[in-house]
């Protein structure tokens, strides 16, 4: 197979297939390989409207009548590369790029059109794109932002640039680029190779100008017409060097400060300006001469520019009244190649004038100490203070102790003189330490008050007797012997004694000879409560009480009784207590299993019971009403007129409380008012209702069955209601049935008077007890 005649001669290799002659045998003979193939060149971006052929694939065996079919694979094959399968002609249908893809490996196939068998084996062919120059250089990484020193020399390199060229450079000139300056001269310049920008203009001054905007461009081609070109930006900054002397602002500073100023007051400040820029403008100051240089100091402000003038020592006005400093400012990072022009340092004259105030009074300290024994009597004299009016008037002074500082008022000073004195009792285990703050006040100027701290220490005195600490019970066991050790005791004593505190322990008089305990003063603050006697028993006796007497070694002798209770307790092996109480001994010590068995059965026979129980009561609080339907029968009836009394007889008809379903209009209604609400009765039937065979007694029933239930129901929430009327009905014997003061007495209510109010408060009567009747109870 051979190739277009833009390929190059290839190398044929031996086929594989050997021929055969008519009869069918095959011969042995060797052919030679059909297939004859270089790379294909094809130049990128093509722009032509037809497809780019590449080159032509073509079979030994292709005899031209259409019977061997071509086809290709590979990288691209079907959407950048098409083959025509009847004469092998290759296209380009893509626009190529070398930039891109420069190479395709493809394969490529002759077959048989009707068979499909393969004619040859399958062989592989390149495609290389060959470059143009479609590229112009370009900076990646631009705009660029470069610093330089100010004053620098001419050649000192800014910075190195470097432009890219996608194609190829192993061909032609397309990517061989070259570098120039286009915006930035005289000041920088750049290398046409290389592109390493160099300062070109010497001494440029950053306090002149500092920004510059320099413009690089690269072309390919070797810079000939003709070449691509791209342009970069820099933008380049002088840095600062120290190259200019602080000069002062002024020559001649004139301030002033009160004479009450603190130490530590700011006067004024002062500036050294220096042009130059970050360190290279700190300063330092100092005060290098005049009369205030040990009463004045100068420091730099955090920022390194300003000096600030402070008060070192305190202020006099009636001793002297101004001061003359003088004051230098350096630079702290002074250059070397710039100090040409003189040193970087200047020097000011600052004038201080101290203004006259009036002060207030002056104590002879800063304050005072003083010790006083806690057991000092009532008016005790512990000390005095002094002040004095520092200004030329001298004025008078009174004292007296801020109330804050002695809330309990323990002390007391004397107006005139400053003498402190004890106004209570002090108790150095209550307070040990008093600080109280003492006023000096002028008497022609009250506002001119001083105050002065007077810490008063007060001093231990043995008053208070020892005692035991935590341990006041502790106990014995049944086996322990004599001599045993029972409990270790210690004493505390809130006094403190210079020499430390040492205590001694032994049992009181009457205590002293018993038969059971004794006690050893271990001579080192504690003591050793220790058995007489063995063969303790807790049915003999389970506590015992012992009163033990300590005292103190300091003058005057302090002592007090503490009583250690001890039982008796049964012990394990070890020591330990496992019952201090006598009655533990009548219960075993183990259980057997029928003693498990029938207190179980016990258990499960009470709470049988108490189930059964809670069933019961449960059932007692069901309704008395066997309807299926629980009922209420309460009525809320609502008239927009007065009673009539006994006159109104027909508002509302006793019968719906019978049966509320079956509601019969005896007789005649009242048809001028209905109740807003008929019923909220639950429907309860007649027959379930207890009581005698008439209306009257089933209402009876009815309403006394509901009472006491609701008295009997904890739960149940109240259904009583409040009428009230305005006044009475005409011509009611009943006169005022108003309950509403019957709460002014406490004597129980008569209701006899019932049987005289006539048959209409029958019912009534016998609700309250007072009428006899043969109906049967409701239980």
């Amino acid at each position: 197979m051979s190739k277009s005649k833009d390929s190059r001669k290839g190398v044929e290799l031996p086929g594989d297939t050997p021929p055969t002659n008519p009869g069918g045998s095959a011969l042995l003979q060797r052919v030679k390989r059909g297939w004859v193939w270089n790379q294909f060149f094809v130049l990128e971006e093509y722009t032509g409207l037809e497809p780019q052929y590449i080159g032509k694939l073509h079979s030994d065996m292709d005899k031209g009548d259409g019977s061997i079919r071509y086809i290709l694979t590979g990288e691209g094959a079907g959407t950048t590369f098409t083959i025509d399968d009847s004469t092998g002609d290759i296209h380009a249908i893509q626009r190529l790029d070398r930039e891109v893809k420069s190479l395709y490996v493809l394969r490529a196939q002759a077959r048989n059109r009707l068979t499909d068998m393969p004619l040859e084996p399958e062989s592989e062919l390149f495609v290389k794109i060959q470059d143009i120059n479609d590229n112009e250089p370009k900076f990646l990484d631009g705009p660029y932002q470069a610093t330089v020193p100010e004053m620098s020399k001419v050649g000192t390199p800014v910075i190195q640039l470097t432009a890219t060229d996608a194609d190829d450079p192993t061909y032609g000139n397309s990517a061989r680029v070259v570098y120039s300056i286009l915006e930035g001269q005289p000041y920088f310049s750049v290398d046409a190779k290389t592109g390493m920008v160099r300062v070109s203009l010497a001494d440029m001054d950053r306090e002149t100008r500092e920004n510059y905007t320099v413009v690089i461009q690269a072309k390919d081609m070797g810079g000939q017409l003709g070449g691509l070109a791209g342009t970069t930006t820099i933008n380049i900054t002088l840095s600062d060097v120290n190259d200019n002397a602080p000069v002062f602002e002024k020559r001649l500073y004139q301030m002033s400060v009160l004479e009450s100023a603190p130490m530590g007051s700011v006067v004024g400040r002062i500036w050294a300006k220096d042009r130059d820029v970050g360190v290279n403008a700190d300063m330092k100051y100092r005060i290098i001469d005049g009369d205030g240089r040990d009463t004045f100091d100068i420091s730099t402000d955090p920022t390194n520019r300003f000096g600030i003038i402070m008060v070192k020592k305190l202020l006099d006005f009636e001793k002297k009244p101004s001061y003359t400093l003088k004051v230098e400012g350096v630079n702290t990072h002074p250059d070397l190649t710039f100090q040409n022009p003189g040193p970087f340092k200047d020097v000011t004259i600052v004038h201080v004038s101290v203004e006259d105030v009036d002060e207030p009074p002056l104590f002879d300290s800063a304050a005072y100490y003083t010790e006083l024994p806690e057991d000092a009597e009532i008016g005790t004299v512990m000390g005095t203070v002094t002040a004095r009016d520092p200004d030329a008037a001298n004025n008078t002074v009174r004292y007296s102790i801020e109330k804050t500082s002695d809330p309990d008022k323990f002390f007391y000073i004397e107006l005139t003189s400053g003498s402190l004195m004890t106004m209570r009792s002090l108790d150095r285990e209550e307070i040990s330490w008093h600080n109280i703050t003492v006023l000096a006040m002028e008497m022609n100027n009250p506002s001119q008050i001083s105050s002065v701290s007077v810490a008063v220490k007060v001093l231990d005195v043995n008053d208070n007797p020892p005692s035991l600490t935590h341990y006041l019970e502790t106990y014995v066991c049944e086996n322990a012997k004599a001599g045993q050790l029972v409990e270790t005791v210690t004493a505390v004593d809130p006094d403190e004694p210079p020499a430390g505190q040492h205590f001694h322990y032994s049992l009181a008089p009457e205590a002293a000879n018993n038969p059971n305990f004794t006690l050893r003063d271990n001579q080192d603050n504690t003591a050793w409560i220790l058995t007489r006697r063995s063969s303790w028993s807790q049915k003999d006796q389970t506590v015992f009480y012992l009163p033990i007497l300590i005292s103190d070694d300091e003058q005057p002798v302090q002592t007090s009784t503490s009583t250690l209770t001890v039982r008796v307790c049964s012990c394990d092996h070890e020591g330990n207590a496992m019952s201090c109480n006598a009655e533990a001994y009548s219960l075993p010590t183990s259980l057997s299993r029928g003693a498990l068995i029938a207190i179980l059965a016990c258990i499960f026979v009470l709470l049988v019971m108490i189930l059964l129980m809670l069933s019961l009561r449960s059932h007692w609080k069901k309704p008395y009403l066997c309807d299926e339907e629980e009922n209420i029968h309460e009525n809320i009836v609502r008239y927009d007129d007065e009673g009539g009394g006994e006159e109104d007889t027909e508002a509302f008809d006793i019968a719906a409380m019978w049966n509320p379903r079956e509601v019969h209009h005896r007789g005649k209604t009242r048809q001028d008012m209905l109740p807003e609400i008929e019923s909220l009765s639950r429907y309860v039937p007649q027959a379930c209702v207890v009581g005698g065979g008439r209306g009257d007694g089933n209402v009876h029933g009815y309403v006394l069955a509901k009472l006491l239930e609701a008295d009997g129901d904890p739960c149940a929430p109240p259904y009583d209601s409040l009428q009230t009327y305005a006044y009475e009905g005409d011509g009611s014997i009943a006169e005022s049935l108003s309950s509403l003061q019957s709460g002014n007495s406490n004597a129980d209510h008569e209701y006899d008077y019932l049987n005289d109010w006539g048959p209409r408060f029958k019912k009534l009567a016998e609700m309250y007890g007072v009428v006899e009747t043969s109906s049967p109870p409701v239980w």
